[in-house]
């Protein structure tokens, strides 16, 4: 089975102002909202791909009912954790201001909601596969994600693991079947600026002497890197095509990834796909469906899937 854990979902209220004006009322031109967070983009993502998932983590209030509500329309099994107290943050993106978002907080999230959750992934076993994608609330111990990979350690769980520096660093030790920074990110490890595929290479390959099997590099308009397990490297630059949302495309590529090596074994398959959804979901108004996955596919490659 495949799990995918997001420690604060959200929903996310995407709108278009044509000519915003500070300190004046605005109104929408378009507005969407969508169940949000790093894990549950991986889990649509994966579902468009013809994969079933389970969604974990934690919601609260009416927007953690409305959270788990269109998660159903999506056809996304969850076991959620409901949180007495507070409400699921609601996020706002601002589409005709590249970039500009206003995130909320999310609940607080107690010690026996966190133990609730890591029993459940005590039921985890050998061939299963876990993501564990995004930040920690303030709210949770920040060595969450290590104590997650010490009780699954040595079961022959996957798990991939996408977070920002020093997350990332905790959870070497445990041999994370892959892993995903974006350049900048692993350049911040090093205390040096990457900025071509080729200067990727040595860092992402200190990265598995510490101990991840696979290191998956993203570099948006420069392509991607992968510094497999099997010691092979493989390179490839950024599909063309029109960017029209920033938001998801890096998970979509670990869902990509995680869901190509499960249907073949195949390190390079599986770059391939990870590229190809990443950038379908760029290229997209929404999370990539898998028709416009395989069409990205076929530029990458030349082939179908």
């Amino acid at each position: 089975m495949i799990y995918t854990v997001t420690f604060n979902p959200s929903l996310d209220y995407i709108v278009s102002v044509d000519h915003f004006r500070l300190g004046y009322t605005n109104r929408t031109s378009s507005e969407l909202i969508l169940p949000g967070g790093k894990g549950i983009n991986v889990s649509i993502v994966l579902k468009n791909l013809g994969i079933r998932s389970t969604a974990l983590g934690f919601v609260a209030g009416f927007s953690g009912e409305e959270i788990v509500r269109r998660l159903k329309e999506f056809g996304i099994e969850d076991e959620l954790i409901r949180i007495e107290d507070g409400f699921s943050r609601i996020n706002l993106k601002l589409k005709s201001i590249d970039g500009t978002e206003i995130n909320g907080q999310g609940p607080v999230i107690r010690e026996e909601k966190v133990q609730q959750l890591m029993d459940r992934l005590n039921c985890l076993k050998e061939g299963d596969v876990l993501f564990l994608s995004g930040s920690i609330p303030a709210s949770m111990p920040d060595d969450a994600y290590q104590k997650i990979m010490a009780l699954l350690d040595g079961r022959g769980v996957r798990i991939a693991v996408d977070a920002t520096r020093d997350l990332l660093l905790k959870v070497l030790p445990y041999h994370p079947f892959m892993i995903k920074p974006n350049n900048h990110e692993l350049g911040e490890i090093f205390n040096t600026e990457l900025k071509t595929r080729e200067s990727v290479v040595p860092y992402a390959r200190k990265l598995q002497e510490q101990g991840a099997q696979n290191v998956l590099v993203s570099m948006a308009g420069e392509g991607a890197v992968l510094v497999a397990a099997d010691g092979r490297v493989y390179e490839a630059p950024a599909p063309k095509g029109i960017l029209k949302n920033g938001v998801g495309a890096g998970d979509s590529m670990v869902a990509g990834f995680m869901a190509g090596y499960m249907e073949k074994q195949d390190y390079e398959y599986a770059f391939h796909m990870g590229i190809a959804a990443g950038s379908a979901s760029a290229f997209s108004e929404n999370l990539a469906t898998r028709e416009e996955i395989e069409a990205v596919y076929r530029q990458v490659t030349g082939s179908d899937c």
